[in-house]
């Protein structure tokens, strides 16, 4: 894990990624900066209340803050990160406070189920701003080796009293204490599945499901990468330049896409927000006319201003439309790109809290939904015409089950091994990248550390 240098007494700020096992030294701050002390945790603005926070530096101050507000479901942490008041701190404190918030959230299962180990009462419900400040201070002590013990124990003790906790501080300075002194586990010759998906920060239903549909290899290796920063893509020739910042997983999906209908004259990307994957069906396929629609006006303005940027991508029009009914999309298309929403568990690397607010039950409401965006979208597929369904999800009821729920009545499904052949000939992958375990009875699958790249699910359908 990255994290920052020592600051004096107060605690240590630096330069910090989010990935545990890696340290590297930054620059001292310049200082505690007015703009994050401007409110403090507690809506009590007592004495003690303001005491307590003129004690908490700004990046653990700003952590524990974005942390509340993804707990109580008010932010993601990816748009709460880049928020005014985060920007606004020094570069050492961004950096700390991203390492906090996204070291917090990929290892909050495990740092719940140590903490619980130490309470007087394992089985008492903790407040949640209390919760909070022991997760913050435990991440530090087992996961950031340059933070100095004394500055997590004591701030973390200040952050509960700043949230208006006061009467948790000495429970929190002893279980902390107590983490401290204690010697780390080793990881057991046989562990259980339970085992390693609470040491690995997941939920056991989760990875009891990864186990049946992938394999206990493959499902470790899935919750070993998602507790790491993602790294930087290595699987295309061409990269940076005019070329969008996405995952290689993402971009893998867009890619097969464009080669699917190489002459295509009209496209639709029916699902297009943020923008990345229409950015790549623009770069390839310059002869046809692109329309990027979304149901969500805000993201699809977003993702307009986003690709306003690119020459290139000056051809593609926009339309706030619901795939599964969309009425304003006129004509039939060549070729569709259906990249639907999903639980989005192939991302917990760079989407964390997903593992926490996810519910079993909720796969099959997400099926139904993507059921009828898919069925929308084959309505305005031209005959002859290829559609790519995709989704960053690893549950077989948001990919398989929703193929094989439209597959018929004039829609057939094509092998994908030919399109990644096909790319392989064009030099867009990089010479000896191997992806053949990445397909799957003639489906794009990639999983988290396996492939790579993030966990996509794809397949080619064309309409007879």
């Amino acid at each position: 894990m990255k994290d920052g240098s020592k600051q004096g007494a107060g605690g240590s700020k630096g330069k910090a990624g989010a990935d545990a096992g890696k340290t590297v030294a930054g620059k001292p701050s310049a200082g505690k900066q007015a703009v994050v002390r401007k409110r403090p945790v507690s809506a009590g603005p007592t004495a003690s209340v303001e005491a307590a926070v003129a004690k908490i530096t700004p990046a653990r101050l700003a952590a524990f803050e974005i942390l509340k507000l993804v707990g109580e479901g008010k932010g993601h942490s990816d748009e709460l990160l880049h928020s005014a008041r985060v920007d606004a701190l020094s570069p050492e404190d961004r950096n700390l406070t991203t390492a906090l918030v996204m070291g917090v959230l990929r290892w909050q299962i495990a740092l719940d189920a140590r903490v619980r180990g130490l309470l007087q009462r394992p089985e008492q419900r903790l407040a949640e701003p209390v919760a909070i400040a022991l997760r913050l201070g435990a991440f530090q002590l087992l996961h950031l080796e340059r933070i100095p013990a004394h500055a997590a124990l004591s701030e973390s003790v200040e952050l509960c009293r700043a949230a208006g906790e006061p009467h948790a501080t000495g429970m929190v300075n002893a279980v902390l204490r107590k983490l401290a002194a204690a010697q780390r586990p080793g990881v057991r010759i046989h562990e259980s599945v339970a085992a390693f998906a609470e040491r690995l920060g997941h939920p056991r239903w989760l990875v009891e499901r990864w186990v049946a549909a992938y394999g206990r290899d493959a499902a470790l290796k899935i919750c070993e990468a998602d507790q790491k920063e993602p790294a930087p893509g290595g699987m295309f020739s061409e990269g940076g330049g005019d070329l969008p910042q996405m995952d290689d997983g993402s971009r893998l999906v867009a890619e097969i896409a464009a080669v699917a209908v190489p002459g295509a004259k009209r496209v639709w990307d029916c699902c297009a927000a943020p923008g990345g994957k229409t950015l790549i069906l623009a770069r390839r396929l310059t002869e046809a006319k692109l329309v990027a629609s979304d149901v969500s006006a805000k993201r699809l303005a977003q993702t307009e201003a986003r690709l306003k940027r690119y020459a290139y991508a000056e051809r593609v029009e926009f339309d706030v439309e619901d795939a599964a009914n969309a009425k304003g999309v006129e004509g039939e298309f060549d070729l569709i790109l259906c990249d639907v929403p999903c639980s989005g568990t192939g991302t917990l690397a760079g989407n964390p809290e997903i593992r926490h607010r996810l519910k079993e039950e909720e796969l099959t409401r997400q099926a139904v939904r993507q059921r009828a965006i898919l069925g929308g979208a084959l309505k305005r597929l031209a005959p002859g015409g290829r559609l790519v369904y995709s989704t960053c999800s690893l549950e077989a009821e948001e990919c398989e089950g929703v193929v094989d729920a439209v597959v018929g009545d004039g829609v057939v499904r094509v092998p994908v091994d030919g399109v990644m052949a096909e790319l392989a000939e064009q030099g867009v992958l990089l010479q000896g990248v191997e992806l053949g375990s990445a397909v799957r009875d003639g489906a794009l699958r990639t999983l988290p550390g396996v492939h790579g790249c993030d966990g996509f699910f794809a397949v080619v359908l064309e309409r007879a």
